[in-house]
């Protein structure tokens, strides 16, 4: 997370990852707005660039270079990215609705999702047919083609695959399949004429907007590369294995392709925004809403007024400049600037085979120095937020030290002044009034905790799990909760609490109440109740309202699932957001059932349930050195919850178990062996790994826990022989929200296994077993 030392005075929400907003990014990155706080909402962590996706198909680049790390440029522009589907706008609210999680507050909205073919259209395409858009939800459908091809029996005959769509994208789409399929086949020892490719246009020629020699030189190329070309031919439907047109006329396919015939996405249709008979979003030249100035849209999304545009990538990216700008405007309250578009632009087609056409109004040229030439022009573009400069934050003159110095300004305008001036953000007076109590000096004590009218706000739409044996609690609040112990149960307590490690609130609040629930399910106990205990920064009392809001509802919905009651807490201002919950359980009190962590018996087995890694990969996201798809994958095992497999754990007769946490594998390990009086043998190469955890440790980087931890190391009886082994940092590595550590008989083994990952613990693994104590000091041996 990058460091701020600012309240936060404004809310910029970004829905979608798209040309214009990474540009949009970068930008606020290297020139940071005062007082505004960036939210991104995407269903894609790795956001790809279409321009490149041809070379992608054709085999000529890798995922990584074809896509944009959006969760790794977020981190380096200090914004904040939200993982979700949006399905909503409340323009009443200003709240941008989301699939999974509450409402995001917005002052600024920004729309650029591209555009969704309007397969639903046609009959059964969207169950038969394949959309190339949204691009970034069309690479897993590619390799499941790529994988039935090479799959394909002879005996079925030619396998025919079919683009509907005969635009650049359908050209470019269909010459870059055949290239690479072929190519599969011909690896294979196949045959390449096994595979037959069409392609289906309503119109009367491919390439209708382009200059007639562009037009007649990709006929010829289609031509000579045995592509059947069919014009005239809309179609209407869509069935298995064939293709039917308006003119009665049917075609075989195999495998479908949809490249045609965009659209806005349906939710559009409910928010009230002004949109064209396509579903996309009406704008001014300032890229604004047609009768919403709050509402901006650029790309594919946005619809021009003033001149309507091909969907062409080269629109979106050269309005990230206007764009960015006129969203600071509007931030100030100042006038926009017109986006003026070139009448004239230069579009460089692929023929899959590291050739190109150029194509720009009258002119057009082809060779394979066109395709090279295309290739630096991408590359080039793709460093731009590949190659993010390393900044020290605090330094002079970066970007940071500068935002700082223009808030200071800003809120000496503000003290002067009564408001904001126009250069500055727009604030309301009572706005600037509570900006300069959020960075003046804040008392203590009592005087220090967040307002009740605003927590009553934040809170008010939760409904924590009731319980009958919760007499008093957030549903009647009073001084203290009131909870009833059961006859013959016994009370298990617990307490976690730390800092935030990520920008996104709700997350946060949903790995913090996970963590501080492992504690009782490792114990094999039921939870009960929890007391929340909360510091926030300082800031807008509206601000501060919406943080409590997702912070606070991402927790209570781990909570509830649980059965865990929210019943009360504590809310006070600090100097970053942090949060930890005091948990009750209950057992039954002849302890029969408790899980603790002596009790490890020679011959058992060691198994983990969740891969490690989350130290240093939070480590490296800090320094925005971590592929944003790694944390997305690190914060998913984080929130999954170790009740389920605690269960399974005990109904296969576990003999100890922890849940894994700040002390690392080998910290709680030796926990585990040393009340239970036996050694342990680890094999290093069983652990179950994050991906992307060995790359940050071998580039170096740890978590700050990890040399308090790596003093353990004198535990292990044969440290020197792993020490060069990349995997080895990671036992030391502190685990949030770890998976569960437990020793089980070896005769139960195989079937616990099963059943964890049969319950969704996909990662679980054996990583060991246990033997008796032997004269060496060292409890710990590791092996390969």
């Amino acid at each position: 997370m990058k460091p701020s030392d600012q309240p936060v005075l404004r809310d910029l929400v970004l829905v979608g990852g798209g040309h214009s907003h990474v540009g949009v990014l970068r930008m606020f990155a290297m020139k940071p707005e005062p007082g505004v706080r960036i939210t991104v909402i995407c269903t894609d962590i790795d956001t790809p660039y279409s321009g490149m996706l041809p070379g992608y198909i054709s085999g000529h680049y890798s995922f990584d270079e074809v896509h944009i790390d959006l969760g790794r440029l977020c981190a380096f522009a200090g914004a904040r990215l939200y993982h979700d589907a949006v399905v909503g706008i409340d323009r009443k609210t200003q709240t941008v609705i989301c699939k999974n999680r509450p409402p995001v507050a917005y002052d600024l909205l920004s729309v650029n999702i591209g555009s969704t073919p309007q397969v639903q259209q046609v009959e059964d395409a969207q169950a038969l047919a394949v959309p190339v858009k949204p691009i970034a939800q069309f690479n897993a459908r590619w390799l499941t083609l790529l994988d039935k091809a090479r799959q394909w029996q002879a005996h079925r005959g030619r396998m025919t695959i079919a683009v509907v769509g005969g635009g650049a994208g359908g050209v470019e789409l269909v010459l870059s399949m055949q290239y690479r399929l072929r190519n599969e086949l011909k690896a294979l020892g196949r045959s390449p004429e096994d595979l037959k490719f069409v392609l289906l246009t309503s119109g009367d020629s491919v390439l209708p907007t382009h200059n007639p020699g562009v037009r007649q030189r990709f006929a010829q190329v289609l031509q000579e590369r045995n592509v059947d070309v069919h014009v005239h031919a809309e179609v209407v439907q869509v069935s298995p294995g064939c293709l039917h047109t308006r003119d009665g006329r049917t075609f075989d396919a195999d495998e479908t392709m949809w490249a045609t015939q965009a659209g806005g996405p349906t939710w559009l249709q409910s928010t009230g925004l002004a949109l064209d008979d396509k579903g996309f979003i009406l704008v001014q030249a300032t890229l604004q809403s047609l009768n919403d100035p709050l509402v901006f849209a650029a790309g594919d999304i946005a619809s021009l007024v003033e001149r309507p545009l091909e969907k062409a990538g080269v629109f979106a990216v050269r309005m990230a400049k206007p764009l960015a700008e006129n969203l600071r405007r509007s931030l100030r309250g100042q006038k926009g600037v017109a986006y003026k578009p070139q009448r004239h632009w230069l579009a460089l087609i692929s023929t899959g085979n590291r050739f190109a056409v150029a194509s720009r109004g009258s002119l057009g040229f082809a060779g394979g120095w066109v395709w090279r030439w295309k290739d630096r022009i991408d590359r080039a573009f793709m460093r731009r937020f590949t190659d993010l400069p390393v900044v020290d934050w605090h330094a002079p003159g970066t970007p940071l030290r500068t935002a700082i110095g223009s808030m200071g300004q800003l809120l000496k305008d503000i003290q002067a002044q009564g408001r904001a001036p126009t250069s500055r953000l727009n604030l309301t007076s009572e706005e600037s009034l509570q900006a300069i109590s959020a960075i003046a000096m804040r008392c203590g004590g009592c005087g220090a905790k967040v307002g009740a009218s605003v927590l009553s706000r934040a809170l008010g739409s939760f409904k924590p799990v009731e319980r009958p044996d919760v007499l008093i609690g957030l549903h009647s609040p009073d001084d203290a909760a009131v909870v009833r112990v059961p006859p013959g149960m016994a009370v298990v307590q617990t307490v976690d609490f730390f800092r935030a490690f990520i920008d996104d609130p709700y997350l946060f609040g949903q790995v913090a109440a996970n963590h501080a629930l492992g504690d009782i399910f490792a114990m094999g106990a039921e939870p009960q109740t929890a007391t929340a205990v909360v510091t926030v920064p300082p800031g807008l009392e509206r601000k501060i309202e919406d943080l409590l809001t997702q912070m606070m509802g991402g927790a209570i919905e781990v909570l509830n699932a649980a059965g865990c009651a929210l019943v009360g807490g504590h809310t006070g201002e600090g100097a970053e957001l942090a949060l930890g919950f005091a948990i009750n359980g209950l057992i039954d009190d002849k302890m029969d059932s408790v899980m603790r962590k002596g009790g490890m018996q020679p011959g058992d087995v060691l198994l983990l349930t969740k891969p490690i890694g989350t130290g240093t990969l939070f480590a490296a996201h800090a320094r925005y050195a971590a592929k944003g798809r790694w944390i997305d994958a690190a914060l998913k095992s984080m929130v999954q919850s170790n009740q389920r497999g605690a269960a399974i754990l005990r109904t296969h007769g576990a003999t100890a178990c922890t849940d894994l946490t700040g002390f690392g594998l080998l910290g709680h390990l030796v926990e585990m062996t040393r009340p239970s009086g036996v050694d342990a043998e680890l094999q290093l190469s069983a652990l179950p790994l994050l991906d992307g955890a060995v790359d940050c440790v071998q580039a170096g980087i740890v978590s700050s826990l990890q040399p308090a931890n790596v003093r353990l190391r004198r535990a292990l009886r044969n440290a020197d022989e792993f020490v060069g082994d990349p995997r080895y940092p990671l036992l030391f590595d502190p685990q949030t929200a770890g998976g569960l550590l437990a020793s089980v008989p070896a005769a139960q083994a195989s079937a616990c296994v099963q059943a964890l990952k049969a319950a969704g613990y996909a990662h679980t693994a054996i990583i060991g077993r246990i033997t008796a104590q032997g004269e060496a000091i060292e409890p710990v041996l590791l092996k390969t």
